[in-house]
C-alpha cells in the first residue's frame, strides 16, 4: 500500500469500530477510536491523516460534526453511512466530506478507499509547484494560493483542482473527473450511478468556484456539453 496513516474513527457502534480497527490495522495504520462524537471537538485533529465518521449518531450526528470541524481539518474525511439517497450524498459533500463508504461495506472496499486517499497525499510530494498567473499550487503542501493567500479547499476540492491544473487547457467530462480523482480506482467497488456521480462533481465545482471567486479569479471554465477545463 505504501502510505501508513493515522486514522480517526468516529462511530457510536463499538462493533463497527472494532471491525474497522481490525481491517485497517492490517495495512499498518494507527487507529484512534472515538465513540462519543462530542469528544472529537476537543481533540487535536491536526495530527490525523484521515477521518472516518459515521453519519447516524445520537447527541451529535456526523453531518453536524463535520460542519463544525471542517475548517480546522485539512485531511480527507470519509462518511460511513447506511443512507443511499442522492440528497444525503450531496449534503455530505457540501459540508466538506471527501468520500462515502456505504454500510454494509466489505473489507476490500474500505481498504481501497482509505488507501487511495492516503496515497494521494503522498503522491503530491513528487510534483513541482505549478503557477498560473495569480493562482499557484504547492503540491507538496496540498494547497492552492491566490496572490499568496490560501484558498480553503476541502480534500476532494483540492484533488479536483490538482487533477485539472496538472493538465491545463484540456477538457474533462464529469465522469473523467470522477474516475480521475474521486474514485478509489476500482469501479467495481463503487456502486454510484452515473447521474449521482455527475451531481457530486457539479456540487464540488460549485464550491470550488465560490471559494476562488472570493479572490476575484475563475480558474475553471465550463465547457458546455463536455465538462470543465483549467484555464488559470
Amino acid at each position: 500500500m505504501g502510505a501508513h496513516g493515522r486514522i480517526l474513527v468516529v462511530d457510536d457502534d463499538t462493533r463497527i469500530t472494532t471491525m474497522l480497527t481490525a481491517i485497517l490495522a492490517k495495512d499498518g495504520h494507527e487507529i484512534t477510536v472515538v465513540n462519543d462524537p462530542r469528544k472529537v471537538l476537543h481533540l487535536d485533529l491536526g495530527r490525523f491523516d484521515l477521518i472516518l465518521c459515521d453519519v447516524m449518531m445520537p447527541k451529535l450526528d456526523g453531518f453536524e460534526l463535520v460542519r463544525r470541524i471542517r475548517k480546522d481539518v485539512a485531511c480527507p474525511i470519509l462518511f460511513l453511512t447506511a443512507k443511499t439517497d442522492e440528497d444525503s450524498a450531496v449534503l455530505g459533500y457540501g459540508l466538506g466530506a471527501d468520500d462515502y463508504v456505504r454500510k454494509p461495506f466489505g473489507a476490500a472496499e474500505l481498504r481501497a478507499k482509505v488507501n487511495a486517499h492516503l496515497r494521494s497525499r503522498v503522491r503530491q510530494a513528487h510534483h513541482p509547484v505549478l503557477r498560473f498567473g495569480r493562482v499557484t499550487t504547492d503540491l507538496l503542501a496540498g494547497v492552492f494560493y491566490v496572490d499568496e493567500l490560501e484558498v480553503p479547499l476541502t480534500g476532494a476540492e483540492y484533488r479536483i483542482c490538482e487533477f485539472l491544473a496538472e493538465q491545463p487547457g484540456r477538457d474533462f467530462s464529469r465522469e473523467q473527473i470522477w474516475d480521475g480523482c474521486l474514485l478509489s480506482g476500482d469501479d467495481s467497488l463503487d456502486m454510484r450511478a452515473e447521474p449521482e456521480r455527475a451531481t457530486v462533481v457539479t456540487t464540488h465545482m460549485s464550491n470550488i468556484r465560490r471559494k476562488f471567486a472570493v479572490f476575484g479569479v475563475e480558474p475553471i471554465k465550463t465547457v458546455w456539453s463536455v465538462g470543465y477545463r483549467w484555464v488559470a
